[in-house]
């Protein structure tokens, strides 16, 4: 006999999740013009919720997908920095060792210059993205259609002088994910984009991240990026990012980005030592702390989260959990207008206030 008790244990758990409120942080990004569209997934346990905002490309009326492919920009930094980490664990390198010892001759002062310092963004060494037509966030017109090695993306950083001493300041810098990039390479005699498949996608049954490489194509489906050139919108989607290489080249989906979330905080990817490394962050000056290829954001009601952002013409994510197992991805696409800089902040840090924070302290 099916008793009272019984019938409520059987009862799914509610719904965790703020759906109206997450949704409406969704539709102001899109209704304020800061971003053509956006998707969201939200996951927590056996707990799943995805949504969109806004068309799957410009000008249409066909909405778009919460499952389209994105490109993650510099999300990809977590994924090298999770497979130099599967080679400390396997004995391959140190953190602490310098990185002339694997990269001989290569780095300008590598013998002072640590494996730890390169993925921390310690190291002092140029962004060669501050160059002009070295960023993948601005136009570049038909040149965004060209291919790059890595060689060349260190030339341009290593032209300039580094930003101060090795492991005496913090600033972000593209080139030292190339630099990580080719030492994946040089340990395990793989292309970075095999390895990470072989050692992250296949063995999470990741299906819908890619590493690229000059391909300017994205899969189908995706949304498509405009952004404002001159005061004309033009299409953003296509482009080769060889320019952006190991520090921001995938493609993935929000629910592919969850589950490397999920994998890599879980300890599933990394062993323990490995794993607190990587989450010992240092301060930055720029709104969060930074650790092995992991950002941690506290939010004003105090929750942290951790994962990364990532930006390129044309699309932005943040790929963010807490230590409780609550993980959200966005992607959303910005329309390059620059009059809703301060509304577009606002709507950010209320839609993940919203996702993560109590709801008696949401804003």
């Amino acid at each position: 006999m099916v008793t009272a008790a019984t019938a409520a244990c059987a009862l799914p758990a509610p719904d965790p999740f703020p759906r109206s409120a997450l949704q409406a942080g969704l539709d102001r990004l899109v209704e304020t013009r800061a971003a053509s569209a956006a998707l969201l997934r939200i996951e927590e346990g056996e707990h799943e919720w995805s949504a969109s905002a806004g068309p799957q490309e410009p000008s249409s009326t066909v909405p778009a997908s919460a499952s389209s492919r994105f490109r993650i920009g510099s999300v990809t930094k977590t994924f090298v920095a999770t497979v130099v980490l599967q080679l400390v664990d396997e004995g391959r390198l140190a953190l602490d060792d310098p990185i002339a010892r694997h990269l001989p001759g290569l780095v300008p002062g590598g013998d002072g210059i640590t494996v730890r310092q390169v993925l921390d963004h310690t190291s002092g060494i140029y962004d060669y993205a501050h160059e002009r037509d070295r960023s993948t966030n601005r136009w570049r017109g038909e040149a965004r259609f060209r291919t790059y090695q890595p060689q060349e993306l260190l030339d341009a950083a290593f032209a300039t002088p580094p930003y101060f001493p090795p492991g005496q300041g913090w600033h972000y810098s593209n080139t030292n994910y190339v630099l990580a990039g080719l030492l994946v390479e040089r340990l395990t005699g793989r292309p970075y984009g095999t390895a990470i498949a072989d050692r992250i996608l296949r063995p999470l049954r990741l299906s819908h991240t890619t590493v690229p490489g000059s391909d300017p194509h994205l899969p189908e489906p995706h949304v498509r990026a405009v952004t404002a050139v001159d005061g004309i919108e033009v299409d953003a989607t296509g482009m080769n990012p060889s320019l952006d290489w190991a520090a921001g080249e995938m493609i993935s989906t929000t629910s592919d980005l969850n589950r490397f979330l999920a994998a890599l905080l879980g300890g599933e990817l990394i062993g323990p030592a490995a794993l607190a490394a990587m989450r010992d962050t240092v301060e930055t000056g720029q709104g969060f702390r930074y650790g092995l290829g992991l950002q941690e954001f506290a939010l004003p009601c105090g929750v942290t989260l951790v994962g990364h952002s990532g930006e390129l013409l044309g699309y932005t994510t943040y790929a963010m959990s807490t230590d409780s197992g609550r993980r959200l991805t966005l992607s959303y696409n910005p329309s390059g207008r620059t009059d809703g800089a301060e509304s577009t902040a606002e709507t950010l840090v209320g839609l993940f206030s919203s996702a993560f924070c109590p709801p008696s302290q949401t804003r």
